[in-house]
């Protein structure tokens, strides 16, 4: 075949389904699933911070943790 009758010839994709391949029944069995996470508007920031402060408080306790400092590049 010629480089020029391969130019003009149309090309065509078929369309994808993004949620095909057993993705849709999969999201809908977690939706269902009562330990499953709900995200919801309207976060507590002072809530997160505290939570996210306290992790790191007790992170602090394990004896094998470490900081990095400038020091240690």
């Amino acid at each position: 075949m010629k480089l020029s009758q391969l130019l003009h010839r149309r090309i065509s994709f078929s369309k994808v389904d993004p949620l095909g391949g057993g993705l849709r029944e999969e999201i809908a069995v977690e939706q269902q699933d009562p330990d499953s996470m709900i995200l919801e508007e309207g976060i507590d920031e002072g809530q997160l911070s505290e939570f996210w402060q306290n992790v790191e408080a007790d992170i602090e306790q394990d004896p094998e943790w470490f900081k990095f400092t400038e020091d240690d590049r």
